[in-house]
């Protein structure tokens, strides 16, 4: 152990003449500890948040979205084809995307109505994990299952949806689309007749009161639109490579077709939640600012304590980088304690929530019961990082002024 350590560690462990210099040094190292804790806790929350958040939106929409800028797509399976052939790309499949009215004998409400392939759409989004009543593949008319028919084809509705049609899994509903035939009298509307053979929940309140899938045939017969798509649907192994194999794509297909990932689709909300973060880590750092303020405080006392110390010290040899090494060392410690009693109550906490999910959240307004938690090691080291390094910034007075103290001036009057 070298000088300056074995001098740092006398003054922080021995019992002092002034207890109350010894509080202080203990609180400052509660601040720190507890802003750390109260970071790590947030930080993790707010990760869980933000996860949660973007898997309920990758369980309704894809990964990666290709669409044709003039037109619909009309060979669209040739286009899955080739989709499919690019690295990283896990499977593909068309939609058919419109809007439309829906009617019950309880209501009407607009929905945003889409084609779907029940045989492909599961290999690209999760739905299936999310209904709560009946099938994915009850869509097919002609399959085997009763819920649906060639006459009556099958449609799922979200959760928020169906409520608001007073409709439930079984019930009849009409489709009403604006784009119908043209008469001597204007437009007339087209109108079908369908059963609704599921009921889904995502979570996300905006997809729940909005969203009807059909299958993309019927889809395309209702529209009479023809054998075509409104674009591909994409998903990926790996969601954080979305946007190089976007591009990778865009090359691929060539100029007339449009491609979007999902974090381009979702830009302005997880850039909202981004900026949510870096505020509430603003404002929780102030929490290891006020223990940084007791080092400083606690360091200045220490200082006036020992001023016969120092001048024994320097009348023996000791130079002003040793004294100004000394208080620093001390000030760091002080840190680092406070900062381990921080990441180990943070950690411990976090593990609580986790497990034993004491804190209940009202489901009708966060589609969650608890707390979601999820620890990550970059926002764990900055912020250990940060807590020490403020500690450090904080002794840099103290530790001046007592190397700049004069042996003479200082046993002066001893």
């Amino acid at each position: 152990m070298n000088f300056e350590l074995f001098v740092s560690l006398r003054y922080l462990l021995a019992k002092r003449r002034q207890t109350f210099i010894s509080l202080i040094t203990f609180i400052s190292i509660a601040g720190v500890a507890v802003g750390v804790t109260a970071l790590i806790v947030v930080l993790a929350v707010m990760n869980g948040f933000q996860r949660d958040l973007r898997d309920r939106i990758l369980g309704i929409t894809s990964h990666i979205v290709v669409g044709r800028f003039d037109a619909t797509i009309e060979n669209y399976g040739a286009l899955v084809d080739e989709i499919k052939q690019e690295a990283g790309v896990k499977g593909a499949s068309p939609y058919v995307y419109t809007q439309v009215m829906l009617s019950s004998g309880r209501g009407v409400s607009g929905a945003v109505l889409r084609g779907i392939d029940p045989n492909t759409a599961a290999q690209v989004v999760n739905i299936q994990k999310d209904m709560i009543r009946g099938n994915l593949s009850d869509l097919e008319g002609d399959s085997a299952s009763p819920a649906a028919d060639a006459d009556h084809p099958g449609i799922i509705l979200g959760v928020e949806l169906a409520n608001n049609l007073g409709i439930r899994h079984g019930d009849w509903i009409t489709i009403i689309s604006p784009t119908g035939r043209l008469t001597p009298m204007g437009q007339t509307p087209k109108s079908k007749v369908f059963r609704v053979v599921g009921i889904f929940q995502s979570g996300m309140f905006e997809y729940d009161n909005t969203l009807a899938y059909i299958s993309l045939q019927t889809a395309q017969q209702f529209l009479g639109i023809g054998d075509v798509a409104s674009g591909i649907e994409v998903r990926i192994d790996d969601i954080y490579k979305a946007q190089k194999i976007a591009g990778a794509l865009r090359l691929r297909l060539g100029p007339s077709f449009w491609v979007r990932d999902w974090m381009q689709m979702n830009r302005s909300l997880f850039s909202a939640l981004k900026l949510e973060k870096v505020v509430m880590f603003i404002i929780l750092t102030l929490i290891v600012l006020v223990a940084a303020f007791n080092i400083v405080s606690s360091l200045i006392m220490l200082v006036m304590e020992k001023t016969r110390d120092i001048a024994i010290l320097k009348a023996m040899g000791a130079t002003t980088a040793s004294i100004r090494k000394i208080f620093v060392l001390e000030g760091c410690m002080i840190g680092v304690s406070g900062t381990i009693l921080g990441l180990i109550g943070g950690f411990s906490l976090c593990a609580i929530l986790k497990k034993y999910k004491f804190i209940e959240l009202p489901r009708d307004v966060y589609n969650i019961t608890t707390l979601p938690v999820q620890l990550e090691g970059l926002d764990v080291a900055i912020i250990a990082f940060s807590a020490i390094a403020i500690s450090l910034v904080a002794t840099l007075y103290p530790s001046r002024q007592a190397a700049k103290l004069e042996p003479a001036e200082a046993l002066r009057y001893e």
